[in-house]
């Protein structure tokens, strides 16, 4: 094994699929280049933007033709990580598959056949790191996205390795995070302390290793809303306007630019067609950016009953947010809708309410045509397409919506602030460029990247495993997330960041560089001996296997002999020496062999076996074999197999409810693997699971942990 280990892991959404490649310094290399402020990090993961590829469709178009999944949609993506990771760092690199949309809605046995494939596929075309395919190729659901995505946001920001520095009140230094896709929206944040307590049955307890092996422990609460995510609340949108104007032919949507025109499932139909009339009632872009405001409004489902206060979207229960300590990163849409078009993906531009909410409405208050040939012009950049700008004002005014009156973000620009200490510094590129050396000072900002690093949600499950690998402390426990529970104990359902298996060996080198393997071989290493006193007996085994039957049972006497027993040992004392020494290696499994012992004289026995063997081997005699004496190595040979079958754990948790796998998906469920061959990764130090009452959930609502079946993102 090298001085650096990598990792993959595929991003598998409704639209196409994404690897990423990652790599990090193995645990004793890191130590030993270590100094104090260093180990007491976290594992520097590191990733490349030429490190990363994506194809289309999306893997669930498999469905149908999971035999297909592989060659057609696999290949590609595992042939670019390939070329990346070194040929002899392959074994050791695990890999991970990990639907996020799309396969939730397929039919459960064609969601098991996709995900059977995709594991078959990687073992018989990879050598990459795959022993338990319940762990490494699953579907995830939206509150585990927004976990690992929280865990990337904080990594990237310094959060968890310089605290001190991003210090935001009250003791707290970690950053909210905030994720909007398609089909969901997703937010993960660490509450004040007197809302943890108050609501400790809601949150997830994460446990982190720094380099030096120390834990690092957060209480997180997360939770996705389904159907907030832009491309279903545009559906939703539009069925409120069908209802809103019913039997009407043209619809005037505020939501779209001046005089565009559109079906009702967004694609932009021609003023002249023909076929406009007595079609399927179609949409006509007014441009009215305040009346789309106060129609997009109704959609955050804000008068649905909150049997469990409090509660933010769709009276789903969530902590209070402490805004003067809790300051929110937002990805995916919300960067794109605030970026894009308006600040031309600049991300020096920080999110600043009042500014951008004039200039949503002065765009979307544009003639049609005029922003056309902006496009051709390529003013808002060459990604910018008539799609985008087509979209965007709605987007934006449910990203409005959903911050502000469904989270309930401050209106920077228009309500009051309160202003950290630092607030005077500049807060334009300082406030991503510098964010680990001082943090965000809003209470919202969009980002894409970090030091140049993209948040993805795939680095903060890498981040999990590589802290995962790192060699544990005194009494450390093992890395990953589970219920809220008090102490050392460990939830019933938490979820280990790498596998329930035995640690590999930490001390692959010594202080010449060279390999455990390599040592062995080493004529004056004193591991060399054992080596090859064990390779001494493995042929002295199969040499004795290869002995004709007379021969293997001279050799049988002479052991009888060597433990003080003699060919005339009585038969009972005689057969239980047999079983001890051979078994079935002397035929002894054999009823014949059973009987003919039991009829005769022991030695004569072997004598007439010999005569036997003898008749046997010419058949041109004309003597008809004895097959009843034929040896051990004739009867046919019992199946050893274990079962590898992926079952459900007992104690399937929160993160397990989602169909993930063709034993019927387990979320994140970890399955017991056997089998001498398999490989092992984990460096997890597991504690004794203590029992314990499981978390006290309202009756009365959903838990916010609780896996649903989501549309895509």
């Amino acid at each position: 094994m090298g001085k650096h280990r990598y990792g993959a892991v595929i991003d598998a959404g409704s639209s196409g699929s994404r690897v990423y490649v990652y790599n990090w310094l193995e645990a004793q290399s890191a130590r030993a280049k270590g100094t104090g402020d260093s180990l007491a990090r976290l594992p520097n993961v590191k990733t490349k933007k030429k490190w990363r590829k994506k194809v289309h469709p999306g893997i669930s178009t498999f469905g149908g033709k999971p035999e297909l999944v592989g060659p057609e949609h696999l290949k590609e993506l595992v042939d670019f990580a390939l070329d990346i990771v070194p040929k002899d760092e392959i074994a050791n690199t695990p890999i991970f598959l990990l639907a996020t949309a799309g396969m939730r809605l397929l039919p459960d046995h064609q969601r098991a056949a996709v995900l059977e494939h995709v594991c078959s596929y990687f073992r018989q075309n990879t050598r990459f790191q795959l022993p338990d395919c319940d762990l490494h190729v699953q579907v995830i659901p939206g509150e585990t996205e927004g976990l690992y995505g929280w865990v990337a946001a904080n990594y990237l920001l310094g959060g968890f390795d310089a605290p001190e520095k991003h210090d935001h009140g009250k003791g707290h230094s970690t950053y909210g995070f905030l994720d909007m896709g398609g089909a969901s929206a997703q937010i993960a944040f660490a509450p004040n302390a007197t809302e943890a307590e108050k609501h400790a049955d809601d949150l997830k307890l994460l446990r982190l290793r720094k380099v030096d092996g120390s834990a690092l422990e957060y209480r997180v609460f997360v939770t996705t809303w389904l159907g907030f995510g832009a491309n279903e609340a545009r559906r939703r949108y539009v069925d409120s306007l069908l209802e809103a104007y019913p039997g009407e032919q043209e619809l005037p949507d505020p939501c779209l630019p001046v005089g565009l025109l559109v079906d009702q499932t967004g694609h932009e139909i021609s003023s002249g067609s023909p076929g406009l009339k007595g079609k399927q009632p179609h949409l006509i872009g007014t441009g009215v950016f305040t009346e789309c405001l106060k129609r997009t409004f109704p959609l955050l489902e804000k008068d649905v009953p909150c049997e469990d206060a409090p509660c933010l979207l769709h009276g789903q229960h969530t902590p209070a947010i402490d805004f003067d300590v809790n300051h929110f990163v937002g990805v995916s849409e919300y960067w794109h809708t605030t970026h894009e078009v308006f600040a031309m993906a600049h991300k020096d531009k920080a999110y600043h309410f009042h500014t951008y909410q004039k200039q949503v409405t002065d765009f979307c208050s544009r003639d049609w045509k005029d922003i056309v040939l902006d496009v051709g012009k390529q003013k808002w950049g060459k990604k910018v397409d008539e799609k985008i700008v087509e979209e965007v004002c709605f987007k934006a005014s449910w990203l409005i919506n959903v911050l502000h009156d469904g989270i309930g973000v401050p209106r920077v620009g228009l309500e009051p602030v309160k202003e950290p200490n630092h607030a005077h510094l500049n807060k334009t590129s300082a406030i991503i460029d510098n964010a680990k050396d001082r943090g965000f000072l809003d209470p919202f900002q969009a980002v894409d990247k970090i030091d140049d690093t993209e948040v993805s949600w795939t680095l903060g499950k890498m981040v999990l495993y590589a802290s995962s690998q790192m060699p544990p402390a005194s009494n450390a426990l093992a890395v990953g997330f589970g219920g809220n529970v008090p102490g050392t104990k460990m939830p019933p359902d938490f979820q280990y960041a790498s596998g329930k298996y035995e640690p590999l060996p930490t001390n692959v080198t010594d202080g010449s560089g060279q390999d455990w393997h390599d040592r062995m071989l080493n004529s004056s290493s004193p591991r060399r001996m054992s080596g090859g006193l064990i390779l001494l007996l493995i042929f002295v085994l199969v040499a004795y296997l290869l002995r004709g039957r007379e021969r293997r049972l001279a050799i049988y006497g002479k052991l009888l002999s060597l433990v003080g027993r003699s060919p005339g040992t009585p038969r009972g004392k005689r057969r239980k020496a047999s079983r001890i020494l051979g078994g079935n290696l002397f035929g002894h499994g054999s009823p014949t062999y059973e009987r003919v012992l039991e009829a005769g004289d022991p030695d004569d026995y072997e004598l007439g076996d010999i005569v036997s063997e003898e008749r046997n081997s010419g058949s041109s005699n004309g003597m008809t074999p004895q097959t009843g004496r034929s040896s051990g190595w004739a009867t046919p040979a019992r199946s050893l197999s274990p079962d590898f079958s992926r079952s459900s754990p007992k104690n399937a948790g929160y993160f397990d409810g989602v169909s993930g796998s063709s034993g019927g998906g387990n979320g994140l469920g970890i399955t017991p693997f056997v089998g001498m061959n398999m490989r092992t990764e984990s460096r997890e130090r597991l504690a004794p699971r203590e029992t314990g009452r499981s978390r006290a959930g309202s009756p009365n609502r959903r838990s916010p942990l609780t896996p649903f079946k989501e549309n895509l993102d």
